[in-house]
């Protein structure tokens, strides 16, 4: 596997500079140099000068809502796409946003950011069109079912734990773009009822979706604990491991919550993450077979209301 993280107390997270087209050695150790060689070969995709201006902004003691919107208003493409998410049923209020600024107030400076990294991510990352669309659905699907368990369950800040969702598989589209077998790989891995998801991918391409995610995370400059999630999600040993950070084991936990009440939408009886995880998600997030399930009802419930 490329990341053996022994020790998963989290370290500093390093970043690295937004000119690279290419990845940088990561921070976290590589296995051997075939393996590094491999890492630089995979393009992450450069932070746009856009996110950099706006993470600036919310980096100061007192973010102005007015200057965010100055930022997002010189993309007319995003201050659309801003107004139509602040709108939507999920995230909108009872009032209509007329206005960028309005969206902001609205929504919350910190789930605004969380919704334009989306955004951009969305704009950054290439591919195939349908393969991508397909990708970018299921993605905010997660990122809903991710910040109403949240919510919930008052365990993740919802803009982490949608920012989490959004981002957990990002590594998938950047390995498809690698590899023309990656997804050959990727259907393997979904259908293994056995072996963690990243270990397929580790044994057919030495790397895998989970540690590229977590390396564009930290070239975004996204939270430690987004980084971190992403770089652990399919390692469910992490939920039981004290020396792993709460808010990381946390959200590794709604995420398995989130892939059940995906496939529960979708119809699917068959959930095989579930079945590794699940059990290990629930006894962390403290929630009975029966709390379990009305969350779940909860869920498809919200799901179901978009439409």
């Amino acid at each position: 596997m490329l990341f053996c993280p022994g020790r998963r107390a989290r370290p500093p997270i390093e970043i690295i500079p937004d000119t690279m087209t290419t990845v940088a050695a990561p921070a976290l150790p590589v296995e051997n140099a075939v393996e590094d060689a491999l890492l630089r070969s995979i393009r992450i995709p450069p932070r746009p000068s856009l996110l950099v201006d706006l993470q600036r902004e919310l980096a100061q003691a007192d973010p102005s809502p007015r200057q965010i919107a100055r930022i997002i208003g010189n993309d007319v493409g995003m201050s659309g796409a801003l107004l139509k998410l602040a709108n939507s049923p999920f995230f909108g209020a009872a009032r209509k946003a007329k206005s960028v600024e309005q969206g902001i107030n609205f929504l919350g400076i910190n789930q605004c950011a969380a919704l334009l990294t989306g955004l951009l991510a969305r704009q950054a990352i290439e591919g195939d069109e349908a393969q991508l669309n397909h990708f970018w659905e299921v993605s905010a699907r997660r990122a809903q079912a991710l910040v109403f368990t949240s919510r919930k369950l008052r365990i993740a800040p919802p803009d982490i734990a949608h920012t989490f969702g959004l981002f957990c598989d990002i590594g998938v589209p950047l390995l498809m773009n690698r590899f023309p077998d990656y997804v050959d790989t990727f259907a393997a891995a979904s259908n293994d009822p056995r072996r963690c998801f990243t270990s397929v991918e580790d044994e057919r391409h030495n790397t895998n979706h989970a540690a590229i995610g977590c390396l564009l995370a930290r070239n975004w400059g996204l939270s430690p604990d987004v980084s971190w999630a992403i770089l652990l999600h399919h390692d469910y040993r992490v939920l039981d491991d004290p020396a792993t950070d709460d808010a990381v084991r946390s959200l590794v936990a709604l995420s398995v919550l989130a892939e059940k009440g995906i496939q529960r939408y979708h119809s699917n009886s068959v959930a095989l993450e579930w079945d590794k995880g699940g059990e290990l998600a629930c006894r962390h997030l403290a929630l009975s077979p029966d709390e379990t399930e009305d969350l779940l009802d909860e869920l498809h419930e919200t799901f179901h209301n978009e439409h």
